[in-house]
């Protein structure tokens, strides 16, 4: 099955670079096990959530707007598109990203097919 992992950052944390990811031992063990075990499938490191516009549409209005489309305590940082057996390693794999062990959180959806 496919799974998306959205890798979640607490709003006014520290802000990583790709730089930095690449110089951090902890995301490079994680990243070279992932690419290494063949289950990662795609993803993207996301610009911080204040690059972000939001679109709306009420009637025919497009209203636009700067910044994430809610106020919350997370942003979505980026996402990795993983292919495994089940949820359950689909879990597993999240419970060992760097941003859930780092403050953040994964969250974990099942993409349709």
């Amino acid at each position: 099955m496919k799974y998306v992992l959205f890798i979640c950052t607490p709003v006014g944390g520290e802000e990583l670079s790709p730089e930095e990811i690449a110089k951090d031992p902890c995301f490079t063990s994680y990243i070279d096990e992932m690419r290494g075990s063949g289950v990662v499938k795609g993803g993207a490191r996301l610009r911080p959530s204040t690059d972000a516009t939001t679109v709306r549409v009420q009637g025919d209005e497009v209203l636009l707007s700067d910044g994430p489309f809610v106020e919350s305590k997370e942003y979505v940082a980026g996402f990795d598109i993983i292919e495994v057996a089940d949820l359950d390693e689909a879990l597993g794999i999240a419970s060992r990203h760097p941003a859930a062990l780092g403050g953040g959180s994964v969250e974990v959806r099942p993409v349709w097919e």
